[in-house]
């Protein structure tokens, strides 16, 4: 597998060990592949963004690198220390927000720590403090159904963050989001990722945002899945606002539909 700059030529992959990595990751369910021989790498501080259609293996991978469920073969790597199958290692959100509609925003919040033995009191104290940097302010003690989609997936977010982990796997985070609600999002995480010192995975099915957000983005195609494709985005981050309109937006979008047979 080679990785590509936006015009399709051969370019340099990311240099330096990474922050986290996978090597050659095989995963079956009932006797049969669902993903084949797939490595990824993450640098400190960068973005990678998994793109396929559905039914790849891309939430199964997830599953793998989060140690919820142990390969069938390869390993998962932190700081080149083997994590395979070790869960609490790496933060993990699901497309879904899955907050508690009987328990407040804070409530929900603190989950991760209650679970991690923190008394409640510390735990909504130390919650607390985040809330002005995710837009929560004044929300604490709300419930879910009082939250917009956006706020939501602010406070499922912060939740997320609150055991520190510095990488951070987000599958479709902003899928159920309104076009203009999904943009902000997109703006929004740029900012907390950069504050809170995230290095992200991220699984979407749209290009646009893959090319939005990431510094690579790995194509994942077949069944089983496997990444038949890697692509460095060019510029490199932080873009201009201009991005989206530009020539190297278009040719890197064409570059990636034609990588997914679109």
């Amino acid at each position: 597998m080679e990785a590509v700059t936006t015009d399709g030529r051969s370019g340099p992959s990311i240099t330096g060990p990474p922050l986290f990595n996978c090597e050659r990751i095989g995963k079956n369910y009932e006797g049969g592949p669902v993903v084949e021989n797939i490595s990824l790498e993450l640098p400190e501080g960068g973005f990678i963004s998994l793109l396929g259609p559905s039914g790849v293996g891309k939430t199964t991978l997830f599953n793998v690198l989060a140690g919820v469920d142990r390969p069938d073969s390869g390993k998962v790597f932190y700081k080149g220390e083997d994590i395979t199958g070790i869960s609490g290692r790496v933060s993990y959100m699901l497309q879904k927000d899955l907050l508690l509609e009987y328990r407040t925003v804070l409530d929900n919040v603190i989950l991760p720590l209650l679970i991690r033995g923190q008394k409640k009191k510390a735990a909504r104290e130390y919650a607390a403090a985040f809330f002005p940097q995710f837009g929560l302010s004044g929300y604490e003690k709300k419930y879910p159904r009082e939250l917009s989609g956006g706020m939501r997936q602010r406070a499922a977010l912060l939740r997320t963050c609150m055991l520190r982990n510095p990488v951070i796997l987000l599958d479709e985070p902003f899928s159920a989001l309104d076009a203009i609600t999904r943009r902000r999002m997109q703006d929004w995480y740029r900012e907390i990722a950069g504050s809170m010192k995230l290095s992200t995975i991220f699984i979407t099915h749209d290009v646009e945002e893959a090319l939005l957000l990431s510094d690579t983005v790995y194509i994942l195609n077949g069944r089983p899945g496997k990444i038949t494709r890697r692509i460095e985005v060019i510029p490199r981050r932080p873009r201009s606002r201009d991005f989206p309109v530009s020539a190297e937006f278009a040719a890197q979008k064409r570059t990636i539909l034609e990588a997914i047979g679109l």
